[in-house]
């Protein structure tokens, strides 16, 4: 009996030292070679699928993008916000003509308010919606130019004022030509054109 045990020990220890080299052999063999690579491209798939998943997901919904931007683009086009000609170089002398005839509107005679300068300048910065700006001077009395703001700024298209001054001074613009405090007036009208409306600009 004293002989059988080392003899099991001894094979037991033979076992488990087998298990332990075959172990280390899936390790550095089987595990690194096959299993992990494996792992690693099972991964992958899984990630593909769920790429494929989310591109269905997306096409799926883009009729209703395109319908949106549909929507979108024809609001666009019927605001009456925007300057409707087709040019920078037509919507500035539209401007210009707006202009004229406010100022006709509010002084038929030219006594009480007179334009005197109009002249087409570049937007200083680009934008979205390409701007058109016209340099204005008007020489009016106060209530003329109040007029003249209301009417330019209350119509459609819309229009806008910027970099106003006004300066007063004695005049001659008054009525049976006595003189009288008028304003010396100068400001920026512009508007904007749509983003496809550029033909005319540089």
């Amino acid at each position: 009996m004293a002989l059988r045990l080392p003899a099991e020990r001894s094979r037991w220890a033979a076992l488990g030292l087998l298990a332990l080299v075959l172990a280390l052999l899936y390790f550095v063999g089987l595990h690194w070679w096959w299993t992990a690579p494996q792992l690693a491209l099972r991964a992958e798939l899984a990630e593909l699928r769920d790429q494929e998943l989310r591109l269905r997901m997306h096409a799926a919904q883009a009729p209703l993008i395109q319908q949106k931007l549909a929507e979108v683009q024809a609001f666009e086009a019927g605001n009456p916000g925007f300057l409707p000609e087709a040019t920078v170089e037509l919507a500035t002398a539209g401007l210009v003509q707006r202009l004229e005839t406010v100022v006709q509107q509010v002084s038929p005679t030219r006594e009480r308010c007179q334009l005197t300068g109009r002249t087409p300048s570049a937007a200083r910065t680009q934008e979205r919606y390409p701007r058109v700006v016209v340099q204005v001077r008007l020489r009016c009395g106060m209530e003329e130019f109040v007029a003249v703001l209301h009417a330019l700024e209350s119509g459609r298209p819309e229009l806008f004022i910027d970099n106003l001054a006004v300066l007063s001074r004695r005049s001659l613009l008054a009525q049976g030509g006595a003189a009288t405090s008028a304003l010396d007036i100068s400001f920026d009208l512009y508007g904007y054109l749509h983003a496809r409306q550029t033909g005319g600009q540089r």
